[in-house]
């Protein structure tokens, strides 16, 4: 059986031999080789070819974001899985090495981790490293068949060139980030409605990243705060480690924050996003399904369309990982399929009611924070 070759870099011999203690008692991974710096990396991924580099954004000499970087020009053919800090800085350089390329991150164990466990430093990097690993194991290529059929008669009809949104949801995790700035950077702003995304991203994380949407778009993007009111024209970002949920009315709908059990094992998750909007808005709503690991937001665009609203998800060739997106395409509980390309489309015909003369600075300016 093949075997999902894995190098580490990293700077610290203490979390190189924490990581590789790790991932070497799964029978799925071969680790074939370590580095203490960008530039040993290099040499290596050119040498031994991993098919995934786990990655420390803080070295000497070669940092993680001058690596990839160089990673991607000499066009190194490996999916990259980011080291990240739990602190401001720790989530701007990560969410730029997503911009960059990484595939996903997961954050160092140390003062975010439960004073009351009893893992050892090695159970938690696996318990980390293991959801994020997980669709680039060469056994997790599922085959998946459209259930297209339950798409007729089974939600109301919608008749896609009149529909018109009264609010946008958006659910995405795994290769999320870079997804929704390449949307929001193409989005005409001002936009007709309120945006909300639930994007599965820890504490920290989601401020800097809706900084960034902010600074991209040109629109008002903001962490949402609970009983906030939601506005037109602007985007509210899931705070990590809450649930949002929205409650009210379609004049006057309010932001609900909740730290109840994590749903599809995560917090944010998408379903409660979805089926509170859905229930308010009813045919007014529009979601869409990003790039993702897992089933989040199946059973909540399937509120979407029973409720009368409309279901896009992104195309499989697109996404880093197919799951969520193809969870609903399974279920056929989607309206239409489409790349980020297409997706501005729709969201530019749908909601957009203006055209930015000026891109944002942090799109020209080489995606610095």
């Amino acid at each position: 059986m093949d075997k999902l070759k894995v190098l580490i870099a990293d700077d610290s011999v203490v979390y190189r031999t924490q990581i590789r203690s790790a991932l070497e008692g799964l029978t799925s991974v071969d680790v074939v080789g370590t580095a203490s710096n960008g530039h040993i990396a290099l040499e290596r991924i050119a040498q031994l070819k991993p098919d995934l580099v786990i990655l420390d954004l803080e070295m000497p000499e070669l940092d993680g974001i001058a690596t990839i970087r160089e990673i991607r020009r000499r066009d190194l053919k490996c999916k990259i899985i980011v080291f990240s800090s739990v602190s401001k800085r720790g989530s701007e350089i990560t969410l730029e090495a997503l911009t960059l390329g990484a595939s996903d991150f997961i954050t160092k164990p140390g003062a975010s981790s439960d004073p009351a466990s009893t893992e050892s430093p090695t159970e938690k990097i696996r318990g980390l490293l293991m959801p994020k690993i997980l669709p680039f194991l060469p056994d997790q290529k599922a085959v998946l068949t459209p259930v297209n059929d339950k798409r007729e008669g089974v939600y109301p009809k919608l008749i896609w060139d009149i529909f018109k949104p009264s609010i946008v949801v958006i659910g995405s995790s795994t290769g999320g980030p870079t997804v929704l700035e390449r949307i929001f950077a193409e989005v005409n702003g001002p936009v007709s409605c309120p945006i909300v995304i639930a994007q599965h991203m820890p504490p920290i994380f989601t401020t800097t990243f809706a900084e960034r949407l902010g600074r991209i778009s040109g629109l008002t993007a903001m962490e949402a705060r609970h009983g906030d009111v939601l506005q037109d024209n602007c985007i509210y970002v899931a705070p990590g480690d809450y649930h949002l949920r929205l409650a009210g009315t379609a004049q006057r709908a309010e932001i609900r924050l909740d730290q109840g059990p994590k749903l599809n094992s995560v917090r944010p998750a998408v379903d409660p996003l979805f089926s509170s909007a859905a229930e308010i808005y009813k045919s007014g709503c529009l979601a869409f399904v990003l790039t993702g690991m897992g089933a989040d937001g199946k059973i909540g665009a399937g509120s979407v369309k029973q409720s009368g609203g409309a279901v896009v998800i992104q195309s499989e060739e697109s996404c880093v990982v197919f799951g969520m997106p193809g969870a609903v395409y399974a279920a056929g509980s989607y309206d239409q399929i489409a790349n980020p390309e297409g997706i501005i489309k729709m969201m530019n015909e749908k909601i957009g009611l203006g055209m930015r003369v000026q891109k944002s600075s942090l799109m020209s300016g080489g995606n610095r924070v």
